[in-house]
């Protein structure tokens, strides 16, 4: 008898198995590799909201968590994983600036802004208003930290790569079996999987897809992150990622010609070199209309759990989430009302009745 079965190995997934080894229990993964939002994410952690200067949702708090996580990752899996960089905001205007200056002053963004406009010196972007810093950011490389970590279960044959199966799938009183698994509880991390989860699809995940591209610019020369209509984050060897976009409409994994000529529209605003496209990827988003995360229990069967809805912020979200999610299991703690699906329980009534 497992502890804990878990579902998908995104960043939920990842976070809540760390939870597990942490209490020494006893668990497996199942993965088909089918939810690639954590995969082609650009990564990045960043505190503040660019577009309006404020505090993303608990990103303080977060950021704490956060940092000090990937920290034991990359020793506990041998990989580099988390590059600090600053993040340059590109203003439009004197007024962009203001607003900068006027969100410093606030004592939780003070920390993350700096309160000095910074003079751009790379000859190939151009900022004619000059650049916002903030503090305490960088990208963690996600594609590595999974592949690393599914290798790192397989070799302790924790991992079972398949598609979970519901017609294989038994409820009981004080456990659950799939196939010839018996497990006290089942958590499922699946993205924007959870549509299809008989169980959870009340839920109003709707999904946002984000198309990111990989471009070589060996003339730029830039090691910051810089924001304007799209991020370039810096990877090495002359390559930069660049993103991303937000389509509520299209849910497939697939890659668009419109969402490319957006990005390059956008680029090409303040980018004045050369460079090629080498890499062109698209994931689903699992994003909640109010912009919160899907956490708890099924509202009839206790040893179901769901834990999704990390939308496009999952590198800071997951880790301080995921902790909340095993204390409220294991040691019998609220979630927030912020997080706890127990907030569409009306949904899921509806759905019954």
């Amino acid at each position: 008898m497992l502890d804990y079965l878990v579902v998908g190995l995104g960043l939920a997934g990842i976070s809540f198995c760390e939870q597990l080894e942490e209490n020494n229990k006893g668990f497996k993964v199942i993965n088909d590799g089918s939810q690639t939002s954590s995969l082609v994410a650009g990564g990045l952690y960043n505190p503040v909201i660019l577009k309006r200067f404020t505090l993303a949702w608990n990103a303080d708090v977060q950021l704490r968590a956060a940092l000090p996580f990937y920290r034991k990752l990359e020793t506990k899996l041998g990989v580099k994983l988390d590059y600090k960089m600053p993040v340059y905001r590109k203003f439009a205007s004197i007024e962009e600036q203001n607003l900068w200056f006027e969100a410093g002053d606030k004592p939780r963004l003070s920390p993350f802004l700096s309160g000095k406009t910074v003079q751009n010196t790379n000859p190939n972007i151009e900022a004619p208003f000059d650049l916002g810093q903030v503090l305490q950011t960088g990208r963690i490389d996600t594609n590595c930290l999974i592949k690393a970590y599914e290798t790192s279960l397989r070799e302790q044959g924790r991992l079972l790569g398949e598609t979970f199966d519901f017609d294989d799938f038994n409820i009981y009183k004080e456990h659950v079996e799939y196939k010839s698994i018996n497990a006290r509880r089942i958590v499922f991390a699946t993205g924007f999987g959870i549509k299809s989860n008989p169980y959870f699809n009340y839920l109003p995940l709707n999904g946002n897809k984000g198309e990111l591209l990989t471009i070589k610019a060996p003339e730029l020369k830039e090691g910051n992150i810089i924001k304007s209509g799209v991020f370039i984050i810096p990877l090495g060897d002359d390559l930069y990622r660049v993103g991303a976009t937000y389509e509520r409409t299209n849910k497939s994994n697939n890659p668009t010609e419109g969402a490319k000529k957006e990005l390059l529209d956008k680029l090409n605003t303040f980018l004045k070199c050369d460079y090629e496209i080498v890499d062109h990827v698209a994931g689903i988003r699992p994003t909640v209309a109010d912009r919160r995360p899907l956490v708890g229990k099924h509202p009839l069967y206790h040893n179901i759990i769901v834990l999704n809805g990390f939308g496009s912020r999952g590198v800071l979200i997951a880790p301080t989430v995921s902790k909340q999610l095993y204390d409220h299991i294991e040691k019998g703690e609220l979630l927030s009302p912020d997080i706890d699906v127990k907030r569409f329980s009306k949904r899921f009534n509806t759905r019954l009745s």
